[in-house]
């Protein structure tokens, strides 16, 4: 894992993906092919004390729109189907959660182990899985990773958009 000191366009670009200013941003923890934040590291509070238990935040619009498209699907149920009949699989989640909480606990201590994406009992959240995948590489959390294979057709292709001027995309 790369994290890069995040830049004025970089906030610039994070803002115009999500439409507001980004909230306790650390670093940007993966980027799309052109060159665009994908995926910001947050500090695990906010600027006014509020605990902000997820670690990495998905920012790129493009992959976002292509995760909530496979969440149609029913694959997040599929998913957590599997944490019940599978063990190995369950004890790979298990360990992605492990290390994203001891990643998040080494900034600063919640004292609480909410991660994201709902590891490790069940699949909640694909975008905040991919996220994690992609900050940290692959191997780490196997619906992370699932994931981004299925998304290999619809991303990355192309380049995503980039704010002009004025910040917006």
């Amino acid at each position: 894992m790369t994290l890069e000191a995040v830049t004025e366009q970089d906030r610039a670009t994070v803002a115009a993906q999500l439409g507001r200013t980004p909230r306790a941003i650390r670093a940007v923890a993966a980027r799309c092919p052109s060159g665009h934040p994908a995926v910001i590291q947050t500090n695990p509070k906010l600027e006014d004390g509020t605990p902000f238990p997820t670690l990495y935040y998905l920012t790129c619009a493009k992959l976002a729109a292509a995760i909530s498209t496979l969440e149609t699907t029913g694959l997040m149920r599929e998913m957590t189907e599997r944490l019940s009949t599978d063990p190995e699989l369950a004890a790979h989640y298990l360990r992605a959660h492990e290390s994203y909480l001891a990643e998040r606990d080494a900034i600063e201590t919640l004292g609480t182990q909410v991660t994201a994406g709902g590891m490790p009992g069940r699949v909640k959240c694909l975008h905040a899985l991919v996220a994690h995948s992609l900050a940290v590489g692959p191997g780490v959390n196997p619906f992370g990773d699932e994931a981004i294979a299925l998304l290999a057709g619809s991303w990355p292709l192309g380049e995503c958009a980039s704010p002009d001027a004025d910040g917006q995309l």
